[in-house]
């Protein structure tokens, strides 16, 4: 059994109409490939919650910053589609560059606001590019559901943000962090890290972890937030980007923990980079 591929707009939209034809509902799962299980649960939900389901690869160069970090991400279709297919999705969707930007394409989608700081803040243009594709993608499949993971916080909420302000007719439906048994976030990054990188790793988790609930108790900001950075730092990592607490919903900066939030870091170990993110909520309360 093989999940049928198909590469272009038109071929898509006709494989979409069809379905349209039954009556069938459509989710979406964006993905730039390199499936690993965080992606394959949010297959997994789609496939309970719509009649049909579409994954789409693509990796976007419009969103990365280095030549060489486009360069260097993996491509693994045919061990992608195989994963695909072993789930029951419906239709995966592998447009090339041009497909998605051709000649003469002249449009940017931008997100004010939940795009500012942060990442926004270290890769300058790379929330641009997140919500001009993922605006092509939602206009291209006509999904009447979009699932995203809870890892990439900031993007999860720039594209609720950007079906709410556009009026795109598609759920946004977020999934969980998928982490290893050590805690680490599922990452297609992670397959670059070194066998010694790879057992620095799990600190990041863990101090994420502790200290958002010592802020959850009430714990001083400035002071936690230190001494998370220092423990980052001395468990091997080589520099913390960012380590901030921010609203849940609209990801302002906050000084304590007086509403649900969360506390977001990114953090080079290496040569790679990598982001996690917590949730947080004044100690006990559980919404």
């Amino acid at each position: 059994m093989s999940v049928p591929i198909v590469r272009t707009v038109a071929e898509l939209r006709t494989v979409v109409a069809g379905w349209r034809r039954s009556g069938a509902s459509v989710a979406v799962v964006p993905t730039m490939g390199a499936l690993h299980e965080g992606h394959l649960s949010l297959v997994r939900a789609a496939l309970q919650k719509a009649e049909r389901v579409i994954v789409t690869l693509f990796v976007n160069p419009k969103q990365f910053n280095s030549a060489a970090d486009l360069a260097a991400y993996p491509q693994t279709e045919s061990q992608d589609a195989a994963k695909l297919a072993s789930l029951g999705a419906h239709l995966l969707y592998v447009p090339d560059a041009e497909e998605m930007y051709p000649p003469g394409f002249a449009t940017t989608v931008s997100v004010s606001g939940v795009s500012e700081g942060l990442c926004g803040a270290f890769r300058p243009g790379h929330f641009d590019g997140v919500a001009t594709v993922v605006a092509k993608l939602f206009l291209q499949t006509g999904a009447d559901f979009a699932f995203f993971g809870e890892k990439d916080f900031q993007q999860l909420r720039l594209v609720k943000r950007l079906v709410q302000d556009l009026d795109i007719p598609i759920t946004i439906v977020h999934c969980p962090t998928v982490r290893e048994g050590d805690g680490l976030a599922l990452s297609s990054r992670n397959a670059r890290l070194s066998p010694a990188e790879r057992t620095i790793a799990p600190k990041l988790p863990s101090v994420l972890f502790e200290t958002a609930d010592r802020l959850a108790r009430g714990g001083p900001l400035l002071e936690t937030l230190a001494e998370a950075r220092a423990a980052i730092l001395s468990a091997g990592y080589r520099e913390v980007e960012y380590l901030e607490l921010r609203g849940e919903v609209d990801l302002q900066p906050m000084t304590s923990v007086h509403r649900p939030a969360r506390l977001l870091v990114a953090a080079w170990l290496g040569d790679t980079r990598l982001i996690d993110n917590v949730r947080t909520s004044p100690f006990g309360l559980t919404n």
